[in-house]
């Protein structure tokens, strides 16, 4: 059995100690992360793969997660909900962390408005000023690359890895201690989904507190629309030097994850290898 078929089996037995029978399951995404559609329930079971081997402690992100969004939804916040159909986790079965959430219908094709995806971001960043509690200042931009570059010692040349401790470090004394807030931590346009209710914030796993230059600076690099013009919506200047280093800290991070998803997925390797050249090239996070 695959690892992939053993997540997917422990996210259904799962499912059905707490009596939901998930007797058509579809897999929705495999990459980062598994996330399984328990057909016929409207439920979807997301079990970290490459991320929670790439965490030494993945169900706290799952942990925060949770809370991050349970607090939003009542709140009254557009964002996919947890599941209230069973205990929404996180679980631990058979060596993987699992979570369950409400299956939303959405158009994967829709094409979004910078204007309207900076605005959105605009309005979540104002909700989330009053979370209670704290969450990690910068984890996974501080914190989990440092596993990532243990994990990749002797994967990558050591002039590359070399280059990227150096890279990780200096960025990590330059962010140390500037103003945060609670932020999505992986805002791009990937995660706010079209469906008929409207637009719903999706997966906070990454979730953080943080200076909002971070989310900020995952929209500006995003593909998927103008994200000059969104962060322009939002209210920022895209050309800000404010947001230098936090650009510098999502092309390190984004290239980081490819690096260790092709460890575990070699079909990604030609991507992880590009990916590594372009960050080479240009460490900035200037160019997308």
């Amino acid at each position: 059995m695959t690892s992939d078929s053993t997540a997917l089996a422990a996210a259904v037995s799962l499912a059905e100690e707490h009596g939901v029978e998930a007797r058509d399951p579809v897999v929705l995404n495999d990459s980062f992360s598994l996330r399984i559609h328990l057909r016929p329930a409207p439920i979807v079971a997301r079990v970290p793969t490459v991320t929670g081997w790439g965490r030494a402690r993945p169900a706290d992100a799952l942990r925060r997660e949770l809370d991050v969004v349970s607090y939003l939804h009542g709140q009254g916040v557009p964002v996919v909900p947890p599941s209230d159909l069973l205990p929404a986790g996180p679980h631990l079965r058979d060596g993987f962390t699992v979570s369950f959430w409400t299956h939303v219908e959405h158009d994967p094709g829709f094409r979004m408005s910078p204007e309207v995806a900076g605005r959105a971001l605009a309005e979540l960043h104002e909700a989330l000023r009053g979370l209670p509690g704290e969450l990690p200042y910068l984890g996974p931009v501080l914190e989990e690359p440092l596993r990532l570059l243990e994990l990749l010692d002797g994967k990558v040349a050591p002039d590359a890895l070399a280059r990227l401790r150096e890279a990780h470090a200096g960025l990590a004394e330059r962010l140390a201690g500037r103003p945060p807030q609670a932020v999505h931590g992986d805002a791009h346009p990937g995660n706010l989904l079209a469906t008929p209710a409207g637009l719903l914030w999706n997966d906070f796993e990454e979730s953080m507190a943080a200076p909002v230059e971070w989310d900020l600076a995952c929209l500006l690099r995003t593909r998927r629309l103008d994200g000059r013009a969104a962060v322009r919506a939002y209210g920022r200047d895209p050309d800000d030097p404010a947001l230098r280093d936090f650009l510098a800290a999502r092309g390190l991070q984004g290239t980081l994850w490819v690096l260790i998803r092709a460890l575990r997925l070699p079909s990604f390797a030609a991507d992880a290898d590009a990916a590594l050249q372009a960050w080479l090239r240009d460490p900035s996070g200037a160019s997308r």
